[in-house]
């Protein structure tokens, strides 16, 4: 009996331990906009205290990604359906390469679009992102609505930003 006790009394404390861990990753823990700082092509700093009040788009992306350039030609296809969503384009890779996709697709136009390098590798591990385009919708209230990873339909993602 004592032997079983001794082996139970062990096994017990662990599977306490596991089930009060919290193993979900930082966008589910915290479901607002993260605090993120994002260098801009005019060398200006993006933060989230600079978005406007609103619904918020968050897109990790790599300027070189197939489905990068094709998410982010869909989405400008309907651009004045997005007239009233802040969006924010992040991506890791070198600067020249931000310029020139801002530059690819005439971004800088759009007031409602902000782009910038995330130098400090900030929204890869606090999403937990494995594949491009990583994509974010956020409500007015700031609020996380739903994320996704890899391309989504325009009309998925108006839907989930009304």
């Amino acid at each position: 009996m004592k032997k079983w006790l001794l082996t139970l009394v062990p096994v017990l404390f662990v599977l306490v331990t596991v089930a009060q861990s919290d193993t979900a990753y930082p966008y589910k823990r915290f479901p607002t906009v993260p605090p993120f700082s994002l260098m801009q092509a005019d060398s200006s700093v993006l933060t989230k205290d600079n978005l406007k009040k609103g619904p918020v788009l968050l897109m990790f992306f790599s300027p070189s990604c197939d489905h990068c350039q094709h998410q982010v030609s869909d989405m400008l296809k309907r651009i004045n359906d997005f007239k009233h969503v802040q969006w924010v384009l992040a991506t890791y890779q070198p600067f020249e390469e931000m310029v020139e996709f801002i530059k690819t697709y005439d971004l800088a136009k759009h007031a409602n679009i902000k782009v910038g390098r995330d130098t400090k590798f900030v929204l890869p591990p606090f999403y937990h992102i494995q594949s491009l385009p990583y994509l974010a919708v956020y409500n007015k209230k700031g609020s996380l609505v739903n994320t996704w990873q890899g391309n989504v339909p325009v009309d998925t993602l108006l839907k989930a930003l009304e």
